[in-house]
């Protein structure tokens, strides 16, 4: 399946965010990308911002464009607030839990580690990192690779309680998903809401 590959310092510099994880260029250079990007002046239209954040939001996620379209229609059908029932969803991608529990630095590379088969869920492995994962079920490191060093530098020093929608369990190097989470407690700065007014044209 397709996938971003290209440079991703100047997506992230095009919206000013670490969206791909620690970004030290963002710091050098807090101005867009191109031979202008430090005097452009121009005035965003209504339409794209609300479009800039979708795209933000599927970069940050690594969701291609009809796996989004098809989770906004699923939240829209969902009772609760849409824009917060997306974010819930893309939380709930069997990848994002991956990256959640610290196995991987991030994103992309948690992907990996489940296309490669090291993830199990309930402890069967799972290797679609769409997977929806449910409260109550338990994603961690197949036991054939929990000695893989990227794992085991991943984890050194990470902060598990930092995300209280998931529990963490060193005796199966995995954690349980509790609960969805709360729109407070997801730390992206997402404005879900401009998504849904992109799509409700």
């Amino acid at each position: 399946m397709a996938r971003y590959t290209g440079p991703k310092t100047k997506i992230a510099r095009k919206f000013g965010e670490p969206i791909f994880g620690e970004d030290k260029v963002l710091s050098k250079k807090n101005y867009p990308p191109g031979q202008h990007g430090a005097n452009r002046r121009r005035k965003t239209s209504e339409y794209g911002v609300q479009l800039k954040e979708k795209q933000k939001a599927k970069y940050t996620y690594g969701v291609l464009e009809r796996q989004f379209r098809n989770l906004f229609d699923k939240a829209a059908r969902t009772k609760g607030i849409t824009g917060e029932v997306l974010l819930q969803l893309l939380e709930s991608r069997l990848d994002n839990v991956v990256y959640r529990l610290g196995l991987a630095p991030s994103r992309p590379a948690a992907r990996q580690l489940v296309l490669h088969k090291h993830i199990t869920v309930n402890g069967d492995v799972v290797n679609i990192p769409s997977y929806h994962v449910r409260p109550g079920d338990i994603v961690a490191v197949r036991e054939k690779s929990k000695s893989l060093e990227v794992i085991a530098d991943c984890l050194a020093g990470f902060n598990h309680s930092k995300y209280p929608w998931i529990e963490w369990d060193e005796s199966v190097k995995g954690g349980r998903f509790l609960h969805v989470p709360a729109r407070e407690d997801i730390p992206e700065t997402i404005k879900e809401q401009l998504i849904v007014e992109l799509y409700s044209k």
